[in-house]
């Protein structure tokens, strides 16, 4: 960088104006790897899908997601693209609206839960990083209730790049894993378990205060932003794609790779 570098080539920010509500930043997936992405929770379903169609024309190199959509969303964000003739993937459990092609997927990236409850979260880390180009596998329900049902799964997790590891109540998961495997590993506590819980605290307390080294620990419920963190891992590793991750057609699969 030399003394007369431009500010706005160095901040490479270029904005949308989507309506009189929001300013979208179109340029940050060529910034950071990472498009910007819709919470749809306080918006309301029109503003949603103004703004997923304002990035899909905006940035069409990527797909547009949205999380936390509320039903009103995920039932019409299908008929709203159907004229465009964009690809669009709901995940009702997940909670997630995907529209565009999804790029090919690079890497691997295992996302565990603990038990069942914790699968909302594990699905959204599953839909944000088929967005980002990041491969996934989804091992479910292997929590320390029953330990022995992680350790037949622990030989492929040792082949992956990254873990996320999802995990409510006592949030015990992620330590065991992270002291079984070199690979990154993220806990992501959620808000699943009775009482003391808390809603997720004593999980994210448990994650925090792991001794096992290494351990990365992201917000509670936060499936997205561990798996925008496990896709810049990926892309770490095996690099930016030549072609930056031609689209592929979306795909309705969410358990197994990616």
């Amino acid at each position: 960088m030399t003394e007369h570098t431009d500010l706005a080539d160095l901040l490479d920010c270029e904005t949308y104006r989507a309506g009189d509500f929001a300013r979208l930043d179109t340029s940050r997936r060529r910034r950071t790897g990472v498009p910007e992405v819709v919470f749809a929770p306080s918006k309301t379903p029109e503003q949603t899908l103004r703004l997923l169609t304002g990035l899909r024309e905006r940035d069409p190199g990527s797909p547009a997601l949205a999380t936390r959509c509320p039903d009103d969303v995920l039932n019409a964000a299908p008929i709203h693209f159907e004229g465009a003739g964009e690809p669009v993937l709901v995940d009702r459990v997940a909670r997630t609206v995907t529209v565009g092609a999804l790029p090919p997927p690079r890497g691997m990236v295992a996302v565990l839960t603990a038990g069942t409850g914790d699968l909302p979260v594990a699905r959204e880390a599953l839909a944000t990083l088929a967005v980002l180009g990041a491969g996934s596998l989804l091992v479910d329900d292997v929590g320390v209730a029953g330990i022995g049902r992680l350790f037949p799964h622990v030989p492929r997790l040792r082949e992956t790049d990254c873990v996320l590891v999802v995990a409510g109540m006592d949030g015990a998961l992620p330590s065991v894993v992270a002291g079984l495997l070199r690979a990154p590993v993220v806990g992501v506590p959620t808000s699943v378990g009775y009482g003391v819980a808390a809603g997720g605290l004593a999980a994210a307390a448990t994650m925090l205060s792991s001794c096992a080294p290494g351990l990365t620990v992201v917000n509670i419920d936060n499936g997205f932003g561990a798996a925008a963190h496990a896709a810049k891992i990926v892309e770490a590793v095996h690099g930016t794609p030549p072609d930056g991750g031609r689209p592929r057609a979306a795909s309705r699969t969410v358990d197994g790779d990616r």
